[in-house]
């Protein structure tokens, strides 16, 4: 038999995926993967569900639904201070991975290097191998989580085509300051490069933090590229209706690839989001920050009284927690003692870091239901490792 490409070989399934079929397998509590299973607004489905009979049910343009992307439009403007275009400048996609995807396709030529920060979102390093980039990754101490401006002049070379940025970040809850992103925009526009930012937890903000998005910032809409969706917002992550924002050019070039890959994203789901992003009001988002707040006061409490110290999130719904005290020379040892122990999935901190630190992370996801989650806590707090 012929063997696999060669991008191939350094891909595989991710840590994420792996962990969840271990869950399974153990019939345990899955806070590996952010399925987000918390209830849908009835809006968002009775919207879809109107959808399909009002027979939304074929193809949509390759770039979405103009009902949507208008929608998404206002949304920009109003949440996030970007003015953008939704016949040029907007690509509905399958997913924000999807469109995170189709822009590094479009992007990126084999070698180009592309500067992200560690911890990092272990399916941003694969979707660079897939297009053959090389990533650059500059450390964030996890318990600072901020960057020196000096790492980023050491990572820069002249092969440099991008930097990514993730706020609110998946695995840490970081969320970059605008004085941060300030540095990053300089930085960026000093050295001639693309930003991408993966926003998909831009509404998942705790202790009264905003989110900046990097486009909104002078001179930045031109060479930003921002991903965002509706997978988490909604907890429809089974829908796959994420999108992407840029300018004109690099717009038709990631529209062509999501063509080329998708088609387009399901089009009933499209027109259930886009009602959901027109009807829900404001409070609904603060609503939602105040959920998962308290989820993650709680799940980071049930943490500390086990002895696996969580590095409290910012933001997004995720944790790292330190479990060195746990038996195993790998994060993936010590996530399958865990699992075996208690029946509570998380990932290995290796899917999240380049070097051997990772060994000493776990990453939960505290998208659960209440009942899901306080079982959980009682696992982990009255186990005996």
């Amino acid at each position: 038999m012929r063997a696999v490409s060669r991008r191939m070989v350094d891909l595989a399934q991710s840590e994420i995926r792996a962990m969840t079929q271990a869950c399974a397998s153990a019939r345990g509590l899955n806070m590996a993967q952010g399925v987000c299973d918390t209830p849908v607004p009835p809006i968002v489905l009775e919207g879809a569900e109107k959808a399909i009979r009002d027979g939304h049910n074929v193809y949509t343009r390759f770039d979405g639904l103009a009902e949507l992307r208008e929608a998404i439009a206002d949304k920009l403007a109003h949440y996030n201070d970007i003015r953008a275009d939704p016949e040029t400048q907007i690509t509905v996609s399958a997913g924000a991975t999807g469109a995170f995807h189709c822009a590094c396709e479009a992007l990126f030529d084999p070698g180009d290097e592309v500067i992200l920060f560690e911890p990092y979102y272990q399916y941003h390093i694969s979707a660079l191998r897939a297009v053959e980039a090389v990533a650059v990754v500059v450390g964030m101490p996890t318990r600072q989580r901020t960057f020196e401006p000096a790492q980023l002049e050491e990572a820069v070379t002249p092969r440099t085509k991008a930097l990514i940025v993730n706020s609110p970040g998946n695995p840490s809850g970081k969320i970059f300051s605008r004085t941060e992103l300030e540095v990053l925009a300089d930085f960026a526009s000093r050295h001639d490069l693309f930003v991408m930012t993966d926003e998909i937890y831009e509404y998942f903000l705790y202790d009264g933090r905003r989110h900046v998005s990097m486009a909104s910032l002078p001179d930045m809409a031109e060479r930003t590229v921002t991903i965002g969706g509706y997978s988490k917002t909604f907890s429809v992550t089974g829908w796959r209706i994420g999108y992407s924002v840029a300018a004109q050019p690099w717009t038709r070039a990631i529209g062509a690839m999501n063509d080329l890959l998708y088609v387009c994203a399901p089009a009933p789901l499209q027109m259930g989001v886009a009602c959901g992003i027109r009807e829900l009001p404001d409070d609904f988002y603060g609503a939602l920050a105040r959920e998962y707040q308290h989820k993650r006061d709680k799940f980071c409490s049930a943490l500390t009284k086990a002895g696996l110290t969580p590095s409290i999130p910012e933001g997004a719904y995720y944790v790292l927690a330190d479990v060195s005290r746990l038996p195993g020379d790998t994060g993936k040892a010590r996530a399958l003692h865990l699992l075996e122990k208690t029946g509570v999935a998380g990932v290995p901190g290796e899917a999240f870091f380049a070097g051997r630190k990772g060994a000493d992370f776990i990453r939960f996801s505290y998208a659960k239901t209440d009942s899901d989650l306080d079982e959980a806590c009682r696992r982990l707090t009255q186990a005996d490792f």
